[in-house]
């Protein structure tokens, strides 16, 4: 119960790969970085509804976006940091952050898992090119 509190009362989320909310993990992929990078500004530059894009530095592999609720129009800040690991294999990790001052009712989390979903649908990736497949339970319905 008190976990649940506080993932109404938060206004942030981020990915970590040890979170126990498994869209929370962030991905590694066996996918090239180029098309993974390609795809991630393709999402957040209007291939996901009522998301913008605020900048982008290729050098550092980020990307900075706005979203907006449907129903309020309050915005969230996201980050989306695409880095090549220690293997040389593409990881994705990712920031939301509320402009409200209040809790967001676990809506920074549901940005995040909603980001990843489509990404994976558009690098058409199969569980064998999202090299963490135990941690994320692939093949499994995410919340």
């Amino acid at each position: 119960m008190k976990e649940i509190l506080s993932r109404l009362s938060e206004n942030k989320a981020m990915t970590d790969p040890e979170a126990s909310d498994l869209r929370l993990r962030g991905r590694t992929y066996a996918i090239p970085f180029e098309e993974v990078w390609q795809a991630s500004i393709s999402l957040c530059s209007g291939g996901l509804r009522r998301w913008t894009m605020a900048g982008v530095d290729d050098q550092s592999g980020v990307i900075e976006a706005e979203t907006r609720s449907a129903i309020l129009g309050v915005e969230d800040d996201v980050r989306v940091q695409i880095v090549l690991d220690y293997n040389a294999q593409t990881r994705v990790d990712m920031q939301a952050v509320s402009r409200a001052d209040r809790g967001d009712l676990g809506r920074t989390r549901r940005a995040i898992g909603r980001f990843f979903k489509h990404l994976d649908r558009r690098l058409s990736a199969d569980p064998n090119q999202i090299l963490d497949t135990m941690r994320l339970g692939v093949g499994q319905e995410e919340s």
